[in-house]
């Protein structure tokens, strides 16, 4: 029996176990549209192309599972490229169709037409522009392959809007082989026996592990070999959750708004055990002052990260889980007592602060009360800016996929449609976005989508009236010349959050921030949005500035 394009698609989503998609309608992706109103998962209708990509995302990152979304061609798939490009940089599973015009129409400057794949080929895994029906289920399925498998990634499919009303004999391939495309998923033993030699040998060890432990889903064999080794950790912005920061071998984040002792630690120590993490400018500052005196074991899927930005000894390619999984059986703890000892003090003496007070809301506090008060179970989103490094800092990651943000690209607008797509993926848990003025207002449209799915999302505005980030490298870099920062007129957040049929709070007073928190937890059939008036010149500290090395770095402006 044959099927059209169409229903071959929405066939093979079904057939690979999507449970939902977002997006929005176009005239080249009706055909699409017309046969997803009878599907078998559930459709979200975000209010814009961006807010899609960006629910997709988070839903991939909250679940585990391959986000989904679709737009229309010309300006629908061109708004989706922020997102595609977001879900790049931090190797998240996505797969994008987009429509396309008619095949003979393709490169005419037709209406709506962008070449959607040459514009995203820097930002996808991989990308197709369909151009025979018999391809499509074969792509489709390669598509979700590779963007799952390997280190994970988008995958865009471009589909011309006569590929989508065609027809032909419909037949899914069962499996995927893709000659070019072979992932090496377990470590060469030769290596792991390297980096177990390594390891038993070093005197002042450190794991420095990223978000590919949690794509990989081996926290468990992550913390393991912690316990095993007693070797303290610390974790990249990607990686929050890998390991519990409430044990006390935690040493949080690194990096350029990590604590003083991870950074510190990792300075002196003999040995990095890098695991699924790729080096990035943000952690490693001054590439060449970077863990100066220590040997580098590398573990990673992807063998061009390796040996990328730094020095390795010790290369493992696999994936984490596996790679782990064997050194856990062959690895013995090394003798480093008094390097445990010397870094629990230097951890008990420079903890992460700030100046509170009793006049001004401190957005450190905010944070702090949320984790109280959702005694650290709830999946937080942000968006990007100082909003993003106070969640980041004070509260306390226990779990893998509890922590949803832009790393790589940091992207403003993330935060409220990750979060819908994070509440999508895990309605048991409460998620909370903690975001800026400023990013909150790039893709506010999306809080309808919360409302009409009936959401308890909570919107935690750190409200300071500045674009917070730019403001402060400008104070402290910049000669305090606050060039366009200040966001001198703003909404009224709480009647917008009304207009939109949400719950609007305001706080102004530092007593009142407890009992907002408290008021919001009790809401439980629709988004709620508070909106902190926060210290309008508070600082993220510690912060070592770009490029700059450890000795660099700023703990406090009391400094």
């Amino acid at each position: 029996m044959k099927k059209t394009g169409a229903e071959i698609v929405v066939e093979c989503l079904k057939r690979e176990g999507v449970e939902i998609m977002f997006g929005y309608p176009g005239g080249v992706v009706i055909p699409i549209f017309h046969y997803l109103f009878d599907a078998p998962f559930k459709f979200v209708l975000s209010r814009h192309e961006q807010g899609a990509v960006h629910a997709a995302d988070g839903y991939a990152r909250a679940s585990g599972k391959v986000g989904v979304v679709i737009a229309t061609s010309g300006p629908g798939a061109t708004n989706l490229v922020t997102g595609i490009a977001t879900a790049y940089m931090d190797s998240i599973p996505l797969v994008a169709i987009t429509g396309q015009v008619s095949r003979e129409m393709i490169g005419n400057d037709a209406f709506q037409e962008a070449d959607v794949t040459g514009i995203t080929r820097p930002i996808t895994k991989h990308n197709y522009l369909v151009q025979d029906i018999n391809d499509l289920a074969r792509i489709i399925r390669e598509a979700f392959y590779i963007a799952s498998s390997g280190r994970p990634g988008p995958v865009l499919i471009d589909i011309p809007v006569d590929i989508s009303r065609g027809e032909t004999k419909f037949v899914y391939p069962e499996t995927v082989s893709i000659r070019s495309y072979k992932p090496v998923t377990e470590g060469h033993p030769r290596q792991i026996e390297k980096a177990c030699k390594l390891i038993e040998n070093s005197k002042r060890p450190i794991v420095y592990a990223g978000g590919g432990v949690i794509l990989a889903n081996a926290s468990e064999e992550l913390r393991a070999f912690v316990k095993k080794t007693g070797i303290p950790i610390t974790t990249t912005l990607m990686g929050l959750g890998a390991y519990p920061e409430t044990d006390e071998l935690s040493l949080k984040m690194l990096g350029m708004h990590g604590t003083y002792y991870a950074n510190h630690a990792v300075n002196e120590c003999d040995l990095l055990i890098a695991v699924g993490a790729r080096f990035d400018d943000r952690v490693t500052g001054k590439v060449s002052d970077f863990a100066p005196f220590a040997q580098v074991i590398h573990i990673d899927i992807d063998p061009s990260s390796v040996q990328k930005s730094v020095r390795v000894d010790v290369p493992i390619v696999g994936d984490c889980k596996n790679v782990l999984r064997e050194i856990n059986k062959l690895v013995q703890p090394p003798s480093i007592d008094e390097w445990v000892k010397y870094v629990k003090e230097m951890k008990q003496n420079n903890p992460l602060s700030y100046r509170d007070s009793e006049r001004v809301i401190k957005p450190q506090y905010v944070v702090e009360k949320i984790y109280e008060l959702t005694e650290g179970k709830a999946i937080i989103c942000t968006e990007v800016g100082q909003n993003q490094m106070w969640a980041a800092q004070f509260y306390k990651f226990t779990e893998p996929r509890t922590f949803i943000s832009s790393g790589g690209l940091g992207t403003m607008g993330y935060g409220l449609p990750a979060a819908i797509g994070a509440q999508f993926a895990r309605p048991d848990r409460r998620v909370i976005d903690i975001a800026g003025d400023g990013s909150i207002q790039m893709n506010i449209q999306e809080l309808i989508v919360a409302v009409q799915h009936r959401l308890p999302i909570i919107i935690a505005i750190l409200n300071n009236g500045f674009l917070g980030m730019v403001r402060q490298w400008q104070e402290l870099f910049w000669g305090k010349r606050y060039s366009h920062t200040c966001i001198n007129c703003q909404p009224d957040f709480v009647k917008l959050a009304e207009a939109y049929g949400a719950v609007g709070i305001r706080v102004e007073k530092k007593e009142e921030v407890e009992n907002s928190i408290k008021r919001a937890l009790e809401i439980t059939d629709r988004p709620i949005l508070i909106d902190f008036r926060i210290d309008r010149e508070e600082n993220v500290y510690p912060i070592i500035p770009a490029g700059k090395s450890i000795k660099e770095m700023i703990t406090s402006e009391l400094i």
